[in-house]
């Protein structure tokens, strides 16, 4: 499978590195909009840095519609800015190709309702990339929540935080990024739709000082005989706290937590001691492509990460972040 990628930030980057890793993928090309980009160094919210790159096996585009026409490419990898995801997708699927675009599909759930549309007509593999299904330490609560070992789940909070993006003046425009709440938080809204399937309602509360880079989003997701879940976190000012996510997930029997800052994932049961449980090790991100590669060679839908349920994810963040306390 032949794929070209769009877009070399620091998530481009990532998924560069994935891609040479899976077996069966070459990649083709790449698209930048200055060829002075291969050779930066680039940072993340991820922690290190995505160095100066070999790309002498791939061809490079400075054009998208260039990039498209490629005969040779069968699938296309949009790592742009947010605002570019739902247009570059539609003209990739129109140009015949298997789409993968990082989340969000697009700012609004309109223009994804779009991308959707055009891959029915193009008979083309769609695929946003929520990477937090790929991801071992959330591998526990899913089959906790499959299996019924623990119970039911009771309430669940998810957690995720960094220092603002320093990385591109275009995240601080909401227009073009959705804001911390689109960009960030919409990893847990589509792990708790995953899990739980749409809420019945969203109560909201937050700050947002985009000037400081400030936006964070405290969220309440009413289910109907559910439980209750909270979702919080979002954009600190920049450089001023350190990426973190986790979970903690209450059942009746015990209860599981994750955090990234250390400790892994543990089981507390009432009268026996903490149990960090054994994770396999995997790259989330090599995962999620060599998934999607899946379905494309086999013109199979992406079940374990459908492009509705990502449509739905935007209304849910949109939803969430119209609760803020105050705009600026």
């Amino acid at each position: 499978m032949r794929v070209a990628l769009l877009g070399l930030g620091f998530m481009g980057r990532t998924h560069l590195t994935a891609l040479r890793s899976i077996p069966g993928a070459k990649l083709a090309s790449v698209f930048v909009p200055e060829i002075a980009q291969i050779h930066a160094v680039v940072q993340g919210n991820l922690g290190g840095e995505a160095k100066p790159l070999d790309l002498e096996d791939a061809k490079v585009y400075t054009s998208i519609a260039e990039t498209l026409a490629d005969p040779s490419v069968d699938a296309v990898d949009i790592c742009l800015p947010t605002h570019l995801h739902a247009d570059t997708a539609i003209a990739a699927l129109q140009a015949g190709k298997h789409v993968l675009v990082e989340k969000p599909m697009a700012v609004d759930p309109l223009s994804a309702a779009e991308v959707i549309e055009a891959a029915r007509k193009a008979k083309r593999t769609l695929m946003s990339a929520h990477v937090l299904r790929f991801f071992p330490e959330y591998r526990p609560l899913r089959e906790a929540m499959r299996n019924g070992d623990l119970g039911q789940l009771r309430m669940l909070t998810l957690r995720r935080s960094c220092g603002a993006p320093t990385w591109g003046d275009w995240f601080y425009d909401s227009s073009k990024s959705g804001g911390a709440v689109l960009d960030l938080l919409i990893h847990d809204a589509d792990m708790a739709l995953s899990l739980l399937g749409a809420p019945r309602a969203i109560y909201s509360t937050g700050y947002r000082d985009m000037r400081r880079g400030i936006d964070v989003v405290s969220a309440h997701l009413s289910y109907e005989r559910g439980p209750a879940v909270v979702i919080e976190g979002g954009w600190h000012p920049p450089k001023a706290f350190p990426f973190s996510m986790g979970y903690t997930a209450v059942f009746d029997e015990a209860t599981l937590d994750f955090t990234s800052l250390g400790g892994g994932v543990v089981l507390h049961r009432d009268g026996k001691p903490p149990e960090a449980l054994p994770l396999a090790p995997a790259d989330p991100y090599a995962e999620e492509i060599r998934y999607f590669l899946e379905c494309c060679a086999e013109g199979r839908e992406p079940d374990l990460c459908p492009p509705e349920q990502s449509a739905q994810a935007i209304d849910v963040c949109l939803r969430m972040a119209e609760g803020r306390l105050a705009h600026h």
